[in-house]
């Protein structure tokens, strides 16, 4: 009998970067020098105090169920979190916890979305967000925001995308894919749109909030404008500034209805999430933060590194990234042209595919975040790989006719 995948299945595209990663896998595993610029995910080891605090878990015998939103302690790490940073006010029963990022997303959107319900999500977004709203049911609704705007939308992009069937805005600052970040007033002129339509629901992953740069202010929509805190769902984890990847744990703070039903699609499908990996947690966000200062000024001289390669290269042009640890690459200037072997570069696509064959350096192609022509780099490697990979990328650049 052939297996076939479920209609719900069907909808849904894998994920780019992991497949991009993946091939880059499997180039080294044939002796081939990768340079893999693909998976967003720190090269930093995750702080000691926090591994030591998942040790003392483990020795303190913390390894049984948990309530299925979250251990007490985390959520109250949680709670003093939204305090402390971002001018929130939280209560327990107001705080998700869950295992990484993407389910904190996927629980909202399963609980809130309908068929036929549109989610607003600007372009060029991370590759999950359609995906998942494709999964539950619902209609993405992408925004284009091109180099011209630096990728971000404007209020008048937003009042336009906006209709009876709106359920969610999807908002990602500082963004993968872009590493671009919204100013507060630049969030204060869409929560404006956002006020006159009471229906649209917020979500905002604020994923890369500590790895800002340059004096960046990081904001958040619901501290903005406080009118909005009833119907925003405020998500964040401990993955990226932590490098604490492995470790899956992401969280939000939102109305209290809302954290309920998501808490009921978490009983039927992962339950809690690992009982280390929250009292690690708890050390991280209660902890000292202060080594986030030398990992972003690694950050910064990698961004620019990365900068200074791509702006160099004929045919590429890139803008400067605020936060995050990535930079997405405008190639409209490469396309029409051939590689050495042949290869027609006619999108971003076939340029990422002609790099990666001819200078073994691994992109991810605009066209996964939605927004062509154009690629997005990883700068969460060693200063010596990204020298190179500039340097690969130059000539490769160069080497088109």
């Amino acid at each position: 009998m052939t297996f076939t995948p479920s209609a719900a299945l069907q909808r849904v595209q894998p994920s780019a970067t992991l497949a991009v990663t993946q091939k880059a896998r499997d180039l080294k595993a044939k002796g081939i020098d990768v340079i893999s610029l693909g998976a967003g995910e720190p090269d930093f080891d995750t702080p000691d105090h926090i591994k030591d605090a998942a040790i003392d878990a483990i020795r303190r015998g913390e390894t049984k169920y948990t309530a299925v939103d979250g251990i007490p302690e985390l959520k109250d790490a949680i709670i003093k979190k939204f305090r402390r940073d971002n001018g929130l006010e939280y209560t327990a029963a107001q705080v998700h916890v869950s295992t990484g990022g993407k389910p904190v997303i996927y629980n909202a959107l399963l609980a809130s979305v309908n068929p036929g319900d549109e989610v607003i999500i600007p372009a060029p977004y991370w590759v999950s967000y359609p995906e998942m709203v494709n999964l539950v049911g619902g209609t993405p609704v992408p925004i284009r925001a091109g180099i011209e705007s630096r990728f971000k939308i404007t209020p008048e992009q937003l009042e336009a995308a906006i209709t009876p069937k709106t359920r969610w805005l999807i908002l990602n600052s500082p963004s993968n894919p872009t590493g671009v970040g919204y100013t507060a007033a630049e969030l204060k002129a869409l929560a404006d749109v956002l006020l006159k339509h009471s229906h649209v629901w917020v979500m905002t992953d604020d994923m890369y909030e500590h790895i800002v740069y340059e004096g960046y202010e990081f904001a958040t929509i619901a501290q903005v404008e406080p009118k909005l805190y009833d119907r925003t769902l405020t998500m964040n984890g401990v993955s990226k500034a932590y490098s604490m990847t492995g470790w899956r744990i992401g969280y939000a703070g939102g109305p209290q209805a809302l954290i309920k039903e998501m808490g009921k699609v978490a009983s039927q499908t992962t339950s809690n999430p690992c009982s280390i990996s929250q009292w690690a947690s708890v050390a991280a966000l209660n902890g000292d933060h202060g080594f986030l200062e030398a990992r972003n000024a690694a950050f910064l001289r990698r961004r620019d590194l990365v900068l200074e390669a791509i702006n160099a290269s004929d045919g590429l042009v890139a803008p400067t990234p605020e936060g995050a640890f990535y930079v997405f690459a405008d190639c409209s200037g490469t396309l029409g042209k051939t590689a050495p072997d042949g290869t027609r570069i006619e999108n971003d696509t076939d340029f990422c595919s002609a790099l990666l064959e001819a200078e073994a350096v691994a992109v991810v192609p605009g066209v996964a975040f939605g927004l062509e022509p154009g690629f997005r780099i990883s700068y969460a490697t060693d200063d010596a790989s990204l020298k190179e990979a500039g340097l690969r990328i130059q000539r490769f650049c160069a080497s088109l006719k």
